[in-house]
């Protein structure tokens, strides 16, 4: 009996079909929406679930799909979906069947708390391809809740955990250490080690990013009254000592040596972010305007090819980071870098 094979798997990029397109950017990613039901009191980016205002001014489903689909021609695998709470646009499902059906994986970034046996549905029939990560803000309601500070919130957590684990979707957790939670750091790791899809210790948040859109000063500093002592850090990173020196080994031989007066040496501009209003900026963190690419009227080609390059030609002129930053050899450790200034100070080379 003849039978005919339907489909071949290629290595992406090494078969004649792609010869001469190297692709501009592999990965994006997509804030759907800044909301999120959590009002966590560590974070850097969260409104309210119900601001109209915010809201409003997303994205529309028709919008986020042309972005999508540029970004598949352009060669991207992979699409991480964060937010605020991604789960909370009602749009979700059909954004997300649209990015697999271009062939892209997604990464989901959740709390966990809007998971719900549709969804799972979902995720079992079309698989994500990447594993979700999920954000744990404690162990039982009171550690929990005094994080979210949103009464329920770690009931509905817990029922979006056990709902991935019946139905044997893979996912990460993740945590972030502070006043309410840090004492649990032993019996999250515990527990965490239990979960399936976890192969390696869970990581901490633990010196918190401000909030890079400078919009609130109250909430900044209650940020940063929350980021943990160095000496505190260091304990806790070196907790799995082995493991913690490998990943610094790793990191030293790509990121150390004195960077000189450029500003990127990261590499931002090369993927980027799309936050939920259609502005392209070169990472996750980094809000300054000055950064931002506006794909309501652009494209994400123009943006990799035209506007960001320039960003990788700018120098800094602040005279105490040429003094101190860019003739140190440890800079990559301090992690120095213009989102990080200018979530800080308002400015994209002032040492923090």
């Amino acid at each position: 009996m003849n039978t005919t094979k339907y489909v071949i798997k290629l290595r992406p990029y090494s078969d004649r079909l792609w010869t001469n397109k190297s692709p501009l950017i592999t990965h994006l990613d997509v804030e759907l929406t800044e909301r999120c039901n959590n009002n966590c009191i560590h974070c850097s980016i969260n409104l309210p679930q119900n601001d109209r205002d915010a809201q409003s001014r997303e994205l529309s489903r028709a919008e986020w799909q042309r972005i999508l689909k540029e970004a598949a021609e352009l060669g991207v695998i992979s699409i991480r979906f964060t937010g605020g709470e991604p789960l909370l646009r009602e749009d979700f499902t059909e954004l997300y069947l649209f990015t697999r059906k271009l062939g892209m994986k997604v990464i989901l970034f959740t709390n966990a708390r809007n998971i719900t046996p549709g969804l799972v549905d979902l995720l079992v029939r079309f698989p994500p391809l990447e594993k979700l990560e999920v954000s744990v803000y404690g162990l039982n309601r009171r550690s929990y809740e005094k994080v979210s500070r949103k009464p329920g919130s770690y009931r509905e957590f817990r029922r979006g955990v056990d709902l991935l684990l019946q139905n044997k979707i893979p996912f990460l957790v993740k945590g972030a250490l502070l006043p309410a939670n840090k004492m649990e750091i032993d019996e999250f790791e515990t527990w965490a080690s239990t979960l399936p899809g976890m192969d390696q210790p869970p990581s901490f948040s633990m010196h918190f990013e401000l909030r890079g859109r400078r919009d609130s000063k109250s909430k900044n500093r209650l940020i940063e009254s929350l980021r943990i002592s160095p000496q505190e850090s260091l304990k806790v990173l070196s907790r799995h000592t082995q493991s913690y020196i490998q990943a610094m080994n790793q990191f030293c031989q790509k990121f150390m040596g004195p960077p000189g007066e450029k500003l990127f040496t990261c590499g931002a501009g090369i993927g980027g972010c799309v936050d939920a209003y259609g502005h392209y900026q070169p990472c996750l963190s980094l809000r300054a305007p000055e950064m931002s690419y506006d794909l309501k009227t652009g494209t994400l080609k123009d943006a990799l090819t035209r506007f960001f390059p320039k960003l990788q030609n700018l120098d800094a002129t602040n005279p105490d980071y040429l003094e101190r930053c860019s003739r140190c050899f440890l800079r990559g450790l301090c992690q120095q870098c213009p989102a990080k200034s200018w979530a800080e100070y308002g400015t994209l080379d002032t040492p923090v």
